[in-house]
């Protein structure tokens, strides 16, 4: 809680801030993430997952040391272990602080200089080392995506004539089917699953978060998986929450793993940019099934629909 009793989510959020006109790495807000954890009984000493959080700012800019603007994408990678994450409009308006900024190298625009010192400022607002790279508009040409070979459960037949009318997180509506079935998949086929239909809203604000989730899942030896059916009604049932980025993908996976108890389970959420950012967690119960292109800073995916 900050001074005035108000979340320290709330900072910033939901209020009419003035844009600094000069850099100001103090406007930087730390949210611990063990605030949304204690409800969801994860413990931070033991996580369940491994993970990291990719965010892509589309906004950056700053001037060179001739006065000319430069701009680019930057893209900041950092561990789901980090004591905190960085409230996402004081990164906005920290961002911006440099666009009036005039860098001092002449060799490559300032761009050396202005990752650096992101990397200082947010490696010491979250309490953790943060990758950071800065990407020219081009990037995009020819990017690689992680996420192949996935089925999208709301084009699925099964899933053409379900009805739902619950739109607060409810993981009763998880049912399992058995892999196991001569009809169905053995334990040695993953499933991989991807719902475009995601929604959960703004902590503060409630303003919508839009986004597509994607799950690698690989049953136990009892072969139990989630119904595709009851997979997507679940991320449906997201509609109405009121969580950040990083709680709804830290909530859908604890979800997944303590009812099913896969062998292998991994949960990236690509929400759609607001504010110029968008923010892209994963988490997984082994760091290698985690998508690895999405969690290098140095490397820019083929973006979404949406992004």
């Amino acid at each position: 809680m900050t001074n005035n009793s108000q979340p320290i989510e709330a900072t910033l959020l939901g209020k009419r801030t003035e844009y600094p006109q000069h850099y100001s790495p103090e406007i930087l807000v730390a949210v611990p993430r063990q605030l949304n954890r204690n409800s969801l009984k994860i413990c931070e000493q033991q996580l369940p997952f491994s993970g990291a959080d990719a965010w892509h700012a589309y906004e950056i800019s700053w001037l060179n040391h001739r006065g000319i603007p430069v701009v680019g994408v930057l893209k900041l990678v950092y561990d789901a272990s980090s004591p905190c994450i960085v409230e996402s409009k004081s990164l906005k308006l920290y961002l911006n602080s440099f666009n009036m900024h005039r860098t001092q190298v002449c060799g490559d625009n300032g761009v050396t200089e202005i990752q650096e010192t992101v990397c200082r400022d947010l490696s010491q607002t979250v309490g953790a080392p943060v990758s950071v790279h800065i990407h020219s508009h081009n990037a995009y040409i020819n990017a690689p995506s992680p996420f192949q070979g996935y089925t999208v459960l709301e084009e699925l037949p099964e899933c053409q004539n379900i009805t739902t009318d619950t739109y607060t997180e409810d993981p009763d509506v998880l049912t399992a089917s058995n892999t196991l079935s001569p009809a169905s998949p053995s334990t040695d086929s993953v499933l991989k699953y991807a719902s475009h239909l995601l929604r959960s809203n703004c902590k503060i604000t409630h303003q919508p978060d839009w986004g597509s989730v994607f799950i690698h899942f690989r049953p136990n030896e009892d072969g139990k998986a989630p119904t595709p059916a009851s997979l997507l009604k679940y991320i449906v049932s997201l509609r109405g929450e009121n969580h950040f980025h990083e709680e709804i993908c830290e909530m859908i996976y604890v979800r997944l793993q303590r009812i099913f108890n896969p062998s292998e389970l991994c949960v990236s959420c690509i929400y759609t940019r607001r504010g110029g950012i968008d923010i892209c967690p994963s988490r997984a119960s082994n760091i290698s099934l985690l998508p690895s292109q999405l969690l290098q800073s140095e490397v820019i995916i083929q973006k979404l629909a949406r992004q």
